[in-house]
């Protein structure tokens, strides 16, 4: 008699769509988005989005987005903690690519942020990825390269960042997100 192997569930949109709370689904595995983010935490991200309005307060095409749904496959959807989207979203989430994201990393979220997500942002063509890590005051600055792979661009504490979105360009402070 064989041994049963431990069976996973794989989740969907049509489960996800039903669920109460945050979550991200990534390859069918749900992620719970709680306990909610520590204060600190909270602290950055919000500078980060105030950041990136006020750099793109003269910008038609690209908008900053606190998280919304983005539906990268059927059974893969993220919430990014800070977002550009340079295209007008439709409906209740998103399907194409942000240009730029930026993930405020807590010691719960690393392995997924570092990995999980980081491949997933790399594959669908993100043209930045930032990993913040509020405790070391620490920004790693990823760009997509011509080959379609992250290189590091930067290890920010206090130094400013061009993000060059074709369509608009930030030019981002570190040094005003760790307050």
């Amino acid at each position: 008699m064989g041994m049963a192997k431990d069976i996973k569930p794989h989740y969907t949109y049509k489960d996800y769509k039903h669920w109460e709370g945050r979550w991200e689904v990534i390859d069918g595995e749900a992620f719970a988005m709680s306990p909610a983010p520590m204060p600190k935490h909270q602290d950055v991200s919000g500078n980060i989005h105030i950041a990136l309005q006020q750099e793109l307060v003269s910008c038609k095409e690209c908008k900053a987005y606190l998280p919304i749904d983005w539906h990268v496959a059927e059974d893969t959807i993220v919430q990014p903690d800070n977002l550009v989207l340079c295209y007008q979203p439709h409906g209740s989430y998103i399907t194409k690519a942000p240009s730029l994201i930026f993930e405020v990393v807590s010691p719960s979220t690393a392995a997924k942020d570092e990995h999980l997500k980081f491949d997933i942002y790399q594959r669908e063509g993100v043209r930045y990825y930032v990993l913040v890590y509020p405790d070391e005051k620490l920004a790693k600055v990823y760009r997509l390269t011509q080959d379609g792979r992250y290189a590091k661009a930067l290890d920010a504490t206090d130094e400013a960042f061009t993000f060059d979105l074709q369509k608009c360009t930030i030019d981002f402070d570190f040094s005003k997100i760790w307050n």
